[in-house]
Parts: C-alpha cells; structure tokens; sequence
C-alpha cells in the first residue's frame, strides 16, 4: 500500500528521471573540461580535472545501468548506400565551394568592379592592425 502511494507521488518515471540525470551529467562534463582547459593554477586544473574523471564514470556508470534495463538505445547501423549517398553530396559541396572561392580570388585581383573601395577599406584595415594603440 505505501509503495502503491509512493509510486503515485512520483513526478517522473524511472526512465524519464534517469535520462534527466544522464543529460545533467553530460552537461556537468562539459563545464568541468572547460573549466580545466581554461585553468592557470595547476592545483586548479587538477581538481577540475579529477572532478571531471569522476563525472565520466558516473556518466558512463548510469548509461551502462540504463541499457542494460533496455532505457538507453544506441543508433542503429548506417546503411553503406546512405553513407556513401552523404559523402558524396559533401564532396560535391565542397567541390562546388572551392570553385566558387578560386572565382572570387581570381576576380578579386582584378578589382571586382565596385567591390573595389570595400577591397581596399579592407586592406587599409589589415595594415592599421598591426600598429599599436599606444604612442
């Protein structure tokens, strides 16, 4: 009976509380690698870089339990046709930018036109960079 009323009182099914904590995890690890990367105290960088070990096998710890209770389900296998397919539509993007940038560099060098005063603020800019703000 106190189960049967605990279990009502719950807001969130098992699942749905174990994907919410999986996803705080995730998230958790995240911060902890930039917090680590982004530290100059090595006393600093350790502790965020243990606390980021430890929140990588908790992570992987729940993940594991989820699947094995069939809560977690990892993509299913790519068909090679559909591989293929996406690979090649990339590399013809790629193509058609490359061809589309070589355009624009050659054109580029003869003025484009009324692109030139853009060209040469640009370039006015790039040369006022490297000179320092201070006297």
């Amino acid at each position: 009976m106190y189960q049967q009323q605990q279990q009502q009182q719950q807001a969130l099914p098992d699942e749905d509380l174990a994907y919410t904590v999986l996803s705080d995890l995730k998230r958790v690890v995240r911060e902890y690698a930039t917090a680590a990367t982004e530290s100059t105290c090595p006393t600093v960088r350790q502790m965020f870089t243990n606390l980021l070990n430890s929140t990588l096998k908790m992570q992987g710890d729940l993940f594991q339990a989820m699947q094995a209770q069939n809560m977690y389900s990892t993509a299913s296998p790519a068909l090679r046709q559909e591989l293929d397919k996406q690979i090649k539509e990339y590399s013809q993007t790629q193509q058609k930018t490359s061809q589309w940038l070589q355009q624009r560099l050659s054109g580029s060098q003869q003025g484009f036109g009324s692109f030139a005063p853009y060209q040469q603020q640009s370039q006015q800019h790039q040369a006022n960079q490297h000179q320092p703000y201070y006297s």
